[in-house]
C-alpha cells in the first residue's frame, strides 16, 4: 500500500470513516426502483447538459443572422458555457463534497432553469454570451453533484459500471434530442432560435423536481473551504481560456497588449493555484501542525494527479486532448452543412443522427466489456478513431454524396468521446478516495470543458489565418465577419480545422497508449468483489495495482 493512501492526512481519515459509515444504511435500504430513480436522474442531468450544446450548436446560424454576430464571435455561444463551468467545477466538486451533493445538486439546477430563461430573451449577442456564462457556473454545480452521488449510492460492482455507463449515455442521447428538438424548434417555431433555450428551462426544473425527490439525504462535513485556491484558480482558468478565445480577434491579435498581460497573469495565477494546494496537503497531512482558518483542507489534493503511479494524470490528459477533437469536430462540421453548403437546420440535424445511436451503442459496449477488458484499449481504440472521423472530414468532396464523407465520419467521431468519457469516469471513480469523489469527478469533468473551450479556440485560430490566408493570394481582404471570403478559402479552413481536430485526437490516443498501458480492468464483477469490502480498501487496493 502506498505511503500517499496511508497517511493522507487525519482529517481525510475522519471523514472517510464518516462517510463509509453514513453511507451504509443507504445501500441496505434503498429499494431497486429508487435506485433506478437515481440512475434516471443523473443520466437526464448529463442529457440536458449535452441539449445545452448542441441545440444551441445547432442554432447557431440563425443566431448569427437575428443578432448580427460576427462569425470569429460566434464560437464564444459555445465556448462561454464550456469555459464558465470547466473553470468553477472544481470549486462547487469541493462544495459538494462538504456540504453535500444533493444540496450543490439543487442550486445548480436553479441556477439552470434561471439563465436559460434569460438566453431566451436576450437581445444581442454580448447579453447572450454573458447568460451563457452564467448557464455553464450551473452546469458547473449539477455535473460533479450527480458524478459523487453515483459513486456514493453505488459501491464498487457490476452495478456501479452499468450505473456509470448509463450515465455517460446521456450525453449522445441529449445530443441526437438537442440536434432534432433544435432543428425543428428554430426552423419551425415562432420564437426561432430562443425556442431551445425554453426547452432546456424546462427540462432542468423537471430534473431538479426528480432529483429533489429520489435523491439520498446529504452527508456534510465539517471542513473549512479553500476560499484563496478557489478564487485563484477560478480566475487564472477563466483568464487564460479568454485569452485563447480572443487572441486571434483583438485588434492587434496575440500582441495586444491585453492579451499578453492575461495570459501571463492567468498562467502565474494557476501555477500559484498548485504550490497553495500542495502547502495544504502538506499542512493537513502534518499532525503536529495546528489548523487554522488559514489552512483549510485543499480544494483539490495535487497528489490526486499521481494516483495509480501518474495514470490519473494521463487519463484527465487523454480527455482534455479527446474533447478538445470531439467539440471542435462538432463545431465545424455542422458549420460545413449550413453556412458552406447551405443546408437547413432540419437537413443538418439528419446529418449527426448517426452519431448519437452510434454513441448509445458505445456505452453499451463499454458497460458490457469494461469487466472484461483493460481501460486502455477503450481509450486507444477509440481516441484512434475519433481521428480518422476528423481526417475523413479535413478530405471531404463537398461534391460528394454524404455518404461518401460524412456518414462514416458522423460514426466513428463518437468512440472517442465515449469510449474514454465512460471508462473515464469509472476510473476516477474507482481510484479517487471516498471523500473526494465530488473533487475527482470535478476534475474529470474540468478537462473535458476545457477541452471544449481550448479546441474551438485553437482550431478557430487556425480556420481564420488560413481562410486570411487563401484569400490574399486571391486578391480578397476578408471584412472582420469574414462573410466575404472565397469559397475555395473557406473550404481550406474547413479542412485545416478539422486537421486540427486530428492532431488532438492523434496526441490522446499516444498519451493513452503511454500513460495507460497496464491498468489492468477498471470494471468489477460481483463475483470477484466482496460488498463488505469499504471504499477505502478498494481505493487503496486499485492503487496498488495500479503500481
Amino acid at each position: 500500500m502506498s505511503k500517499e493512501l496511508t497517511t493522507h492526512s487525519s482529517f481525510s481519515q475522519d471523514h472517510i470513516d464518516l462517510d463509509s459509515e453514513k453511507a451504509k444504511p443507504h445501500d441496505l435500504q434503498r429499494s431497486l426502483w429508487r435506485s433506478i430513480f437515481i440512475i434516471a436522474t443523473c443520466t437526464a442531468t448529463m442529457l440536458v447538459n449535452t441539449v445545452n450544446t448542441s441545440a444551441v450548436s445547432v442554432s447557431l446560424p440563425t443566431i448569427q443572422k437575428d443578432l448580427n454576430i460576427s462569425e470569429e464571435q460566434l464560437q464564444w455561444l459555445i465556448s462561454a458555457y464550456a469555459l464558465s463551468s470547466g473553470c468553477f467545477l472544481l470549486f462547487f466538486g469541493r462544495l459538494a463534497d462538504i456540504y453535500g451533493c444533493k444540496k450543490a445538486f439543487m442550486i445548480g439546477t436553479l441556477c439552470q432553469v434561471a439563465f436559460s430563461l434569460g438566453c431566451g430573451f436576450a437581445q444581442n449577442g454580448i447579453t447572450l454570451v454573458i447568460l451563457r456564462a452564467f448557464q455553464g457556473i450551473g452546469a458547473a454545480a449539477t455535473i460533479p453533484s450527480v458524478l459523487g452521488i453515483l459513486a456514493h449510492a453505488f459501491p464498487p460492482s457490476k452495478m456501479r459500471s452499468i450505473a456509470f455507463a448509463t450515465f455517460a449515455a446521456g450525453a449522445p442521447i441529449g445530443g441526437a434530442f438537442g440536434m432534432v428538438a433544435g432543428g425543428i424548434l428554430v426552423q419551425d417555431s415562432s420564437a426561432r432560435w430562443r425556442s431551445p433555450f425554453y426547452l432546456v428551462a424546462g427540462m432542468t426544473a423537471l430534473t431538479g423536481i426528480s432529483g429533489l425527490i429520489s435523491f439520498d439525504a446529504d452527508v456534510t462535513s465539517i471542513e473549512a473551504v479553500d476560499w484563496i485556491g478557489a478564487s485563484v484558480v477560478t480566475v487564472g482558468l477563466v483568464l487564460i481560456v479568454f485569452v485563447l478565445g480572443q487572441g486571434e480577434v483583438a485588434s492587434q491579435g496575440w500582441n495586444t497588449p491585453y492579451i499578453v498581460a492575461l495570459s501571463v497573469v492567468g498562467i502565474i495565477m494557476v501555477l500559484l493555484f498548485l504550490v497553495w494546494e500542495r502547502y495544504l496537503e502538506q499542512a493537513t497531512a502534518d499532525p503536529s501542525r495546528a489548523l487554522s482558518a488559514w489552512t483549510p483542507p485543499p480544494l483539490m489534493s495535487v497528489s490526486l494527479w499521481t494516483r495509480g503511479n501518474g495514470r490519473m494524470a494521463g487519463i484527465l490528459a487523454t480527455t482534455f486532448f479527446n474533447s478538445c477533437a470531439f467539440i471542435s469536430w462538432t463545431f465545424w462540421a455542422q458549420l460545413f452543412y449550413q453556412d458552406y453548403l447551405l443546408l437547413t437546420p432540419m437537413q443538418t440535424m439528419l446529418r449527426f443522427l448517426p452519431m448519437f445511436v452510434v454513441g448509445c451503442l458505445c456505452n453499451l459496449l463499454v458497460a458490457m466489456f469494461v469487466s472484461k477488458l483493460p481501460l486502455v484499449i477503450f481509450a486507444v481504440s477509440g481516441t484512434l478513431l475519433t481521428a480518422s472521423a476528423a481526417v475523413l472530414f479535413a478530405l471531404i468532396d463537398p461534391a460528394a454524396t454524404y455518404w461518401a464523407f460524412g456518414f462514416p465520419s458522423a460514426i466513428l467521431v463518437v468512440f472517442g468521446a465515449d469510449f474514454v468519457y465512460t471508462a473515464g469516469t469509472i476510473f476516477v471513480a474507482k481510484i479517487a478516495l471516498p471523500h473526494e469523489r465530488s473533487v475527482a469527478g470535478a476534475l474529470f469533468q474540468t478537462m473535458v470543458q476545457l477541452g471544449f473551450a481550448v479546441g474551438l479556440a485553437v482550431s478557430t485560430l487556425v480556420f481564420n489565418i488560413v481562410v486570411k490566408n487563401e484569400s490574399a493570394h486571391l486578391g480578397v481582404t476578408v471584412n472582420s465577419a469574414g462573410t466575404n471570403a472565397p469559397p475555395s478559402a473557406q473550404l481550406k479552413g474547413y479542412r485545416a480545422a478539422q486537421w486540427t481536430c486530428a492532431s488532438f485526437a492523434l496526441m490522446a490516443a499516444l498519451l493513452a497508449a503511454l500513460s495507460l498501458y497496464g491498468v489492468g480492468i477498471i470494471g468489477e464483477d460481483k463475483k470477484t468483489l466482496k460488498h463488505v469490502d469499504s471504499d477505502q480498501t478498494i481505493a487503496e487496493r486499485f492503487e496498488a495495482e495500479a503500481k
